[in-house]
């Protein structure tokens, strides 16, 4: 990826080197309590290293820090939930129940993410 963001930022992308995965992803962001408005920092997170377990989920970091051996957060935007699967309504699910594993003090995120799910196609459709 970072080879093609190189090449995109020079002007020089040769197309071959983009392939697309069948399928579809989806990615539901958990939030500090408070969040877009004051929020407090330094909440443990717990629960990340049995949901990227689950087949085809990555836990993307965006507001944590580590502090010794713990996750805290760091932010509003936490954590970026992403699932890839066959179809976008599988992803969904497999975003929201790793989304449901993963705990810290004040979290919350959108529980609407792909409600139109049905109108949408995955990648190779």
């Amino acid at each position: 990826m970072a080879e093609i963001l190189s090449d995109v930022a020079a002007g020089r992308l040769d197309p071959s080197k983009l392939r697309w995965r069948p399928g579809a992803s989806a990615c539901v962001v958990l939030t500090s309590g408070g969040y877009p408005g004051k929020f407090e920092n330094g909440k443990q997170v717990d629960g990340l290293t049995a949901v990227e377990q689950i087949t085809g989920v990555k836990v993307l970091h965006a507001g944590t820090r580590l502090v010794g051996d713990a996750v805290v957060t760091n932010g509003g935007r936490v954590l970026g939930v992403t699932a890839s699967a066959r179809t976008i309504e599988a992803a969904l699910a497999s975003a929201y129940e790793a989304a449901s594993g993963i705990h810290f003090e004040g979290m919350h995120y959108r529980k609407d993410i792909g409600a139109h799910a049905t109108q949408l196609k995955a990648a190779g459709d």
